[in-house]
């Protein structure tokens, strides 16, 4: 093509010295007919600064190290059970509950209840003395528990308590290294740094002495397992020689670990760190979260036989990854600008999906336990309509 000619294409325009460079705009021709389930919850009128200011308080007095989601980050506003609402009035469903935070639903009328009347009466006076709520929920919570797990110890957030656990493990053995898994994130605090082993969370800084990594026992990227090798309700599409119910890749990923041990530890460590557990019994919900979870596995497993660029599906109950790659054959990352749209696609549409992964090339599904299946059907078939979007884009991009 010679230079100096414009380029005879629709849509925007932009100059560059004496030349015109039209840009496709380009439209995708699928639509959803997704319908949003029903709430009767009327979230209040936003009544604070405007979207604008808001987001330049956030450019100027946030720190940048607290980084958002989308090319126009949402300002929430209000939360009710699974649902979200922007300053603006719009409804999402979340499935990522505060990336993995937000246990019941979000201000759940019980547990509001249960704060506003303890925010009335009596708000701290340390572990020095007693008050009733902390005897009654250390015992309600430790008779959920086997024998002899019957003492707690209550922490304010997940990286305070690997950092404690840490700890108390090096302080009762007497021995000083602890193990994690590569690529797992444990916390962000100067002991649970060290157990993390994620670059992004890697700063250049000395920090969790004794802290060694070994190999993830992953049957989708790793070197070893594959469709016989998961205890869960979907099984990963790599096949394998095992048979159902016998993995014999269990025994080459002990070995591994058994390397590790022998190679970059001493003979006695502090503990093994895999990942931390919750109990919760409220309303029916851990039998929902495996309910509701294992329906929701199967419906995306569907997506992943329906979509090359859908590597691989896996969890149980509702904690779900959901990884993407170019085609399930190579298991190259999806870009992640491109994991970037589908997830711009799927907020457009009314759903929240959070995303990690080596490459953040994992949709990570972890919503309220109060979700429903109608919830599912709604979700699933978004991200049915953001694939088939990636898919159309990619296909334009070759023509």
């Amino acid at each position: 093509m010679a230079m100096g000619c414009a380029l005879p294409l629709r849509g925007s325009s932009r100059g560059l010295g004496s030349v015109v460079f039209r840009q496709r705009k380009w439209k995708s021709s699928v639509s959803t007919q997704a319908k949003m389930p029903p709430c009767h919850f009327v979230p209040e009128k936003y009544k604070s600064h405007s979207y604008e200011r808001m987001q330049k308080i956030h450019e100027q007095n946030i720190s940048p190290s607290l980084r958002t989601f989308y090319k126009k980050p949402l300002l929430l506003h209000q939360g009710h059970m699974q649902w979200l609402f922007d300053y603006e009035g719009r409804r999402y469903l979340d499935l990522f509950a505060g990336i993995v935070t937000v246990s019941v639903g979000h201000c759940h009328p019980k547990v509001t209840m249960a704060t506003q009347k303890q925010l009335a009466r009596l708000w701290h006076i340390s572990s020095i003395y007693m008050h009733p709520s902390i005897q009654e929920y250390a015992e309600k919570l430790t008779s959920l528990f086997p024998d002899p797990l019957k003492v707690i110890y209550l922490t304010n957030s997940g990286s305070e308590a690997n950092d404690l656990a840490v700890f108390m493990a090096r302080l009762y053995t007497r021995n000083f290294d602890i193990i994690s898994f590569r690529g797992a994130y444990h916390g962000g605090s100067p002991y649970t740094l060290g157990l993390t082993s994620l670059g992004l969370y890697k700063h250049g800084v000395a920090n969790g002495f004794g802290c060694i990594t070994t190999m993830l026992p992953d049957v989708f990227r790793g070197p070893w397992g594959g469709s016989h090798c998961r205890d869960s309700p979907v099984q990963t599409v790599r096949k394998c020689i095992c048979s159902e119910g016998v993995c014999q890749a269990k025994d080459q990923y002990i070995e591994q670990f058994k390397d590790t041990l022998n190679t970059s530890v001493p003979k006695k460590i502090a503990g093994f760190i895999a990942e931390p557990i919750q109990a919760i019994e409220e309303d029916g919900l851990q039998k929902n979260s495996e309910d509701v979870g294992t329906y929701m596995l199967l419906e995306l497993a569907k997506l992943r036989d329906k979509f090359k660029i859908v590597g691989d599906v896996r969890g149980r109950g509702l904690m779900i990854g959901v990884e993407m790659v170019t085609d399930k054959d190579c298991r190259h990352p999806l870009p992640a600008e491109e994991v970037s749209q589908i997830l711009e696609d799927c907020k457009d549409m009314g759903v929240l999906i959070g995303r990690g992964g080596l490459y953040s090339q994992t949709f990570r599904i972890k919503p309220p336990m109060c979700i429903t299946k109608k919830d599912v059907d709604f979700a699933v078939e978004v991200f049915d309509t953001a694939l088939q979007r990636h898919m159309e884009r990619a296909a334009a991009k070759q023509t």
